[in-house]
């Protein structure tokens, strides 16, 4: 309970005005059901015509007795002068009238209660959405190198609509089902507290058992949803890697490890559903052997002719009936609470994640490039495995500076401390003299546009993939930016031109056409500084004539600092930096880096076989 109440602390304060109308609603729903089948005693007095309702003739003072004695003979009297003047059959109609209105007025407040809780419950799951993409917005890359997409999408999607279905489906156990235990069980004690005092010695054992299977529940629960996570990261895997699937033949082997896992989780969340099913019968039981030892001593009493008339006995057994409903919705929610409590402990490992990539209080804030791009003294490590040792590197405003070397070497993660998508654990960082850690981190990628060698592209239109982060961009600004990039012609020979679905990642592009419209994003940009990440290794002669013109021609007038494996594309750059093994061993023109006859010529010869 103790966790299912800091959750509803943490995100349902913004509606707390449904929250007040939904106690409002519940209390009076109560109120209404207690005095609609109050009506019941006076209807079974006049069908079996016990006599009760003649023995009171003259109305009682209030304070001048017992509030129940009170009560039971002014409303003897009334229906006792109702039956003088219309007769028994008559008053039996507006009794029943009455009971109508009053369950009609009940129901419509009962519903009204409901109806108030769902923009809580609708409001807090969307909150929790946005809150997880959010943070995995703000989260640094080195988080998912070590995190399976599928395992994210899984806490997304099923993680919360189990918070949905459990946690906030139970909102009533907290703010309807007490009003209406607290309500009924204050009518039981007024109606007979000696009958009341003997029920309650079961109520107990009720919610022990429910407590300790809704424990059991939520061990199950964790467990079914890690398997869940698995299944999906297993079909993420598989619609990334189709095509290699396909060619390996390998549709049998893929399929055999998805249903194990998928198995796996049927065979948990079987358990699971299992436990919770029993939830209802339990419940029923207990309720009614309760209801039998209730009958059974509200009996004695009735026949022994203590305190007790018979048609009030049968208010009092309709009245605990009404409160077992609520205490069985209590057993529901404790079965289904748990589950929502270890989804949600699967959604806090993302909210709880730490971001070693923050903003200063107050950083330098910056919106120009002026001089120089310094690497001082960097060394970084994923984990314990250093990959930079000492890198000095000064890059100068205006200059191309190539990065080539062994793959794994460190270029790319060189490269990545420019814009902080990691930091570095020695030495620093710096842009025109100041520390990268400094500035704003909006400001410094406002600096900088990447071309990589997987171009990313969004399941949208080529305008809206051109114009991606630039703000109020006009048709003939992408248009300009696509003349430029060498998009242009094929995105007007396209169904609908610039309004063309370029579909999921691209897929409908060839990659070297992929590439040339992320120039042109990157055209529009227009950053002073510009990373070209191994931006033509994967395209075909033509393509890659096509993508280096287009390159040049953004590379004009800009800081560049490019990645080649393909050591013809960087023949002209001002400057070489050779990587090996996560240090710099050369450095120079091409010609100088020839004329060395080291590392970077024997590169260059393999490359010339």
């Amino acid at each position: 309970m103790k966790e299912f109440l800091l959750v509803l602390r943490r995100f349902v304060p913004p509606y707390k005005k449904y929250l007040v109308l939904s106690v409002i609603f519940n209390i009076l729903s109560a109120i209404l059901n207690i005095f609609s089948f109050a009506a019941i005693i006076p209807i079974l007095q006049i069908l079996f015509n016990t006599g009760d309702s003649t023995t009171a003739t003259t109305l009682m003072e209030w304070g001048s007795g017992d509030l129940k004695e009170v009560l039971s003979n002014n409303a003897e009297y009334y229906v006792g002068q109702l039956i003088m003047q219309i007769g028994p059959a008559t008053t039996l109609l507006v009794i029943g009238l009455f009971l109508a209105v009053m369950t009609f007025l009940k129901t419509g407040a009962y519903f009204l209660s409901s109806a108030t809780i769902i923009p809580i419950r609708t409001g807090v799951v969307r909150d929790i959405r946005n809150l997880l993409y959010k943070k995995i917005m703000s989260l640094p890359l080195g988080f998912f190198s070590e995190e399976r997409k599928g395992d994210i999408i899984a806490r997304m999607s099923g993680d919360v609509n189990e918070v949905e279905n459990s946690i906030m489906s139970s909102l009533d156990m907290l703010f309807k089902n007490p009003i209406l235990i607290v309500a009924y069980f204050a009518t039981l004690i007024f109606i007979s507290w000696q009958l009341t005092l003997f029920t309650l010695v079961f109520v107990p054992i009720m919610g022990w058992f429910m407590g300790y299977v809704g424990r059991k529940l939520k061990q199950n629960s964790i467990k079914a949803q890690a398997l869940w996570s698995d299944t999906m990261s297993q079909v993420e895997e598989t619609l990334g890697g189709l095509r290699i699937i396909k060619a390996f033949c390998a549709e049998e082997k893929m399929y055999s490890r998805f249903d194990r896992v998928n198995s796996n989780y049927r065979d948990d969340i079987k358990r699971v559903n299992t436990r919770q099913q029993l939830a209802h019968p339990m419940s029923e039981f207990l309720g009614t052997v309760m209801i039998v030892i209730v009958l059974w001593f509200g009996g004695i009493l009735v026949l022994n002719n203590f305190t007790l008339s018979g048609p009030t006995f049968i208010y009092y057994l309709v009245m605990l009936y009404s409160i077992i409903n609520p205490l069985k919705d209590f057993s529901k929610a404790g079965y289904n609470i748990p589950k929502g409590l270890a989804s949600m402990e699967r959604i806090d490992k993302i909210l709880n994640a730490q971001n070693n990539i923050e903003e200063k209080p107050n950083p330098v804030h910056i919106d120009s490039f002026k001089h120089s791009i310094e690497f001082r003294n960097v060394s970084f490590k994923y984990d314990t495995k250093w990959i930079l040792h000492n890198i000095n590197l000064t890059i100068e405003k205006g200059k191309t500076i190539a990065l080539v070397g062994q793959s794994g070497g460190g270029k790319s993660t060189l490269v990545d401390l420019i814009p902080r998508y990691y930091d570095v654990q020695e030495g620093e960082v710096l842009i025109d003299g100041i520390n990268v850690k400094d500035l704003g981190i909006h400001d410094l990628r406002q600096l900088i546009g990447n071309v990589n060698q997987e171009a990313i592209l969004f399941n949208d239109s080529f305008f809206n993939n051109i114009s991606f982060g630039v703000e109020g961009a006009t048709m003939e600004q992408v248009a300009e930016a696509a003349k430029i990039a060498n998009a242009y012609d094929f995105i007007m020979a396209s169904e609908h031109g610039f309004d063309t679905n370029v579909g999921d990642h691209g897929g409908r592009l060839s990659g070297g056409q992929r590439q040339r419209v992320s120039i042109a994003r990157a055209i529009l940009k227009n950053p002073p500084i510009l990373i070209l990440d191994e931006a033509t290794s994967a395209l075909d002669t033509e393509s890659e004539r096509l993508v280096q013109d287009a390159l040049e021609r953004l590379m004009k007038t800009r800081t560049t600092v490019a990645i080649a494996h393909r050591l013809s594309t960087i023949k002209s750059a001002d400057e070489i930096y050779v990587i090996h093994e996560g240090q710099i061993v050369e450095n120079g023109t091409h010609e100088q880096l020839i004329a060395a006859n080291g590392y970077y010529k024997k590169l260059n010869d393999m490359q010339s076989l």
